[in-house]
C-alpha cells in the first residue's frame, strides 16, 4: 500500500543545505534487509578504503551490523551518531562509504535499500503479508530538501525512481507513475 503522499509531495535532496544529516540523526543506524548484511560480510574490504577511522574501529569493535529491538539489523553508528559506513567530504557532507566504493566500480552494490529509499520508510504488517510505502521525512532536517522539490514540481516518486525500482521493479514503478498521472489529469 503507497502513501498518497508519494505521489502527491514534492522533494529532492538538497545536501548542501542537510549536510546529509539523515546518515547521523536517527534512533539507530540504517536499517538492513537479511541479504544486505551478506554484502556486507562479503564487501568490507573493498568498502573499508572509503571509511574513516573511528568508523573502522566501531565496526571492528561492534561488527559489521547489530541487532536492534526496534528496527531489526541496523548498520552500526559512531557514538551513537553518525553511521560508522558515512564519511564527510571537504564540504562537510556526509557521504556514504559503501556508495562510493560502488560509484569508484569497486562493488556493485549501491547501498543499504533504505538509505536509498529516504525519505521513503517501508513497514511490515504484522498479520497481514502487507508492506507499507510511507513519505516519512525529517521536519527539521529535510526542510530545504521540501522547498527544492516544490521549486523544481519534483514528485517524491519520481526523485526515488531508481530506489523504487530497484525495491520493487519497474512494472510496479510504471503503474505508480500511470495513477500519480491520472490522479493529476483529474485535478486538472
Amino acid at each position: 500500500m503507497v502513501s498518497d503522499e508519494v505521489v502527491s509531495e514534492q522533494f529532492v535532496c538538497d545536501l548542501n543545505k542537510c549536510k546529509g544529516g539523515c546518515c547521523e540523526d536517527g534512533d539507530s543506524g540504517a536499517p538492513l534487509a537479511n541479504g544486505e548484511l551478506e554484502y556486507l560480510r562479503d564487501l568490507i574490504e573493498e568498502i573499508k578504503p572509503y571509511l574513516t577511522s573511528e568508523g573502522i574501529k566501531v565496526l571492528e569493535k561492534e561488527g559489521l551490523y547489530k541487532y536492534d529491538q526496534e528496527f531489526g539489523w541496523v548498520t552500526p553508528t559512531i557514538a551513537g551518531k553518525m553511521c560508522a559506513y558515512g564519511f564527510r567530504d571537504k564540504f562537510g557532507i556526509i557521504k556514504c562509504g559503501i556508495e562510493q566504493a560502488y560509484l569508484d566500480k569497486k562493488i556493485s552494490w549501491k547501498k543499504p535499500l533504505s538509505c536509498h529509499l529516504f525519505p521513503i520508510k517501508i513497514t511490515r504488517s504484522k498479520r497481514q503479508n502487507q508492506e507499507y510505502v510511507n513519505y516519512e521525512p525529517r521536519e527539521d532536517l529535510c526542510q530545504a530538501a521540501c522547498k527544492m522539490g516544490k521549486q523544481l514540481k519534483v514528485p517524491v516518486y519520481e526523485f526515488l525512481k531508481e530506489a523504487l525500482i530497484r525495491k520493487y521493479g519497474s512494472d510496479f514503478y510504471s503503474t505508480l507513475e500511470a495513477t500519480a498521472l491520472h490522479k493529476k489529469k483529474g485535478k486538472a
